[in-house]
């Protein structure tokens, strides 16, 4: 078992070493094994739009599938003084600025949506494992969010890689995954 720090610098370093053209491939890979999730009755989609400089998934092509199915989706805000995320309804009017850490965020609007609303979460994350528990950035922004979701809220991790075949080291506040899709299919968890 290795620990998340360890697993962080770890897979910092495989998605620094992917090329723009690699992101690019995996990620409209990730995004049509989307289409394959049992999720599209659902009605309020929550996504994180990609941190470029960190080699993120691109979700602009998720993002374009779930509005052309004429869903609603939520965008967050991060408060670094709480360590609590924000949720906006994306209209046409939503305004997107980068923050000081180079993530893309709706400026606030008068659609601020509730975590427990939420019917689909899509999550990023750097690894995860064959159980459904995740590393993130250490934070705790996404086990926050999820802690305040329904029990039934679908979380949907997002990778370039595939889930690890050893477990995690976990602690109690760690919100697993339901599922988690890849470059090369969905992988679900019990």
């Amino acid at each position: 078992m290795k620990s998340k720090v360890n697993l962080r610098k770890e897979y910092l370093a495989k998605r620094a070493d992917l090329s723009e053209e690699d992101i690019h491939e995996l990620s409209v890979c990730i995004a049509n094994n989307t289409l394959k999730l049992d999720i599209w009755d659902q009605k309020l989609f929550h996504l994180f739009l990609s941190i470029d400089i960190k080699n993120e998934i691109r979700t602009e092509y998720i993002l374009q599938i779930l509005q052309g199915r004429d869903k609603n989706v939520a965008l967050s805000r991060s408060d670094f003084k709480t360590s609590e995320l924000r949720h906006f309804l994306l209209t046409d009017q939503t305004v997107i600025k980068i923050n000081e850490y180079g993530i893309p965020e709706p400026q606030e609007n008068e659609f601020e949506i509730d975590a427990k609303d939420m019917d689909v979460v899509f999550i990023p994350l750097l690894a995860a494992d064959s159980s459904g528990n995740r590393v993130g950035y250490g934070k705790g922004f996404y086990d926050r969010f999820l802690s305040k979701c329904r029990s039934n809220t679908i979380k949907i991790g997002l990778s370039f890689f595939e889930p690890l075949d050893f477990e995690i080291a976990t602690e109690s506040t760690d919100i697993p995954l339901n599922q988690l899709v890849t470059p090369k299919g969905i992988v679900r968890f019990k």
